[in-house]
């Protein structure tokens, strides 16, 4: 019944029946953890999965494993990531297929979200350990990392070796190929690949792709002087997602490109008025068995005065680096 009420998205029932179980094992952990993991509430992900660490005899099996990578990745919890990683080997999940793409895909989000090459290299290395075991998911994943990280030459070389293995493209496939287009700046070689999904692969193109279109063609310059095609394909994206703010700025960003300011400030008016903002950056760290997030410009957490007197030493310091660095540089000028 938990699993029911969480594919419907209603987790506050699932957590009521969860809540009023009188014994919990690794099962009923499990439906909780996937099923906010399912519905995208990352952050109560992990608060359960380390409530879940706390109670006696309950040890995260396979799908436990599965559904905490994903909330890892996105909040951009690199040392509980590690930590479960860690523990899924030493289990022997790791010959689970799911698990081995929920740590590719764990990998290849944080260098994402971090622009960390470093994470980039191990998501390389988990997908080469992978080896002929790779299935859609692997290809996908590894794709859109380099994707997003700007090696969009390795994304398109990725591709046509997925194409030679015999391993069909799906439209989480084309989303990274275009992103990789729209980093390369390659208007050609996107239109190809866009023209291609329903061409050769019979696939509908989405939102998603639309979206990735008009980013590419915007970026290029190729709606410079004719805006109102780029007005035209805005238009269409906002009335399919009216609340995604990142329709609104890929336009903004057409409109200064254009060099019409007006338009942008028009734009930023709209999305006042519609009370669309872009969300606020954030990030989580564990500490003591305990998550803390912490939000752009938040000042709720409870331990803040030592937090603003750390980072306001740690500023100190850097000026003051910054000083020295500058008078080193006048006293070498001066010698000579």
């Amino acid at each position: 019944m938990i699993s029911g009420y969480a594919r419907s998205g209603d987790m506050e029932a699932a957590l009521e029946l969860f809540m009023s179980m009188p014994s919990k094992n690794v099962v009923s952990w499990t439906v909780i953890i996937s099923g906010y993991s399912q519905n995208k509430h990352y952050a109560k992900v992990l608060e359960f999965f380390l409530r879940m660490e706390k109670e006696r005899n309950v040890r995260p099996n396979e799908v436990t494993v599965a559904s905490i990578l994903p909330a890892c990745a996105n909040l951009g919890a690199l040392e509980v990531g590690e930590r479960i990683e860690a523990y899924a080997r030493k289990n022997g999940f790791f010959k689970n297929m799911y698990v081995r793409n929920a740590i590719l895909d764990m990998y290849a989000i944080f260098q994402e979200k971090t622009g960390s090459s470093r994470k980039n290299d191990v998501a390389s290395q988990i997908f080469d350990e992978i080896g002929s075991l790779r299935n859609l998911c692997s290809w996908n994943s590894m794709i859109m990392g380099l994707a997003v990280h700007g090696k969009w030459d390795k994304a398109l070389e990725l591709y046509n070796q997925m194409l030679r293995e015999g391993t069909t493209p799906d439209d989480v496939t084309f989303v990274g190929l275009l992103l990789a287009c729209t980093h390369g700046g390659m208007v050609v070689k996107g239109r190809k690949i866009f023209q291609s999904m329903e061409d050769e692969f019979h696939i509908i193109p989405k939102l998603e792709h639309y979206g990735c279109m008009v980013d590419l063609l915007g970026r290029a310059g190729h709606f410079h002087g004719n805006v109102e095609l780029a007005e035209m394909a805005a238009k269409s994206l906002f009335e399919l997602e009216p609340s995604n703010p990142g329709n609104y700025v890929i336009l903004s960003n057409i409109y200064a490109s254009a060099g019409q300011w007006d338009g942008v400030a028009k734009l930023r008016k709209l999305m006042k008025g519609g009370n669309i903002t872009k969300a606020a950056g954030y990030s989580f760290i564990e500490e003591g068995g305990q998550l803390h997030k912490f939000i752009v410009e938040d000042k709720s957490h409870p331990r803040r005065a030592e937090i603003f007197a750390l980072l306001t030493g740690i500023y100190t310091i850097i000026k003051l680096q910054r000083r020295i660095t500058f008078c080193q540089w006048e006293l070498e000028e001066l010698s000579y």
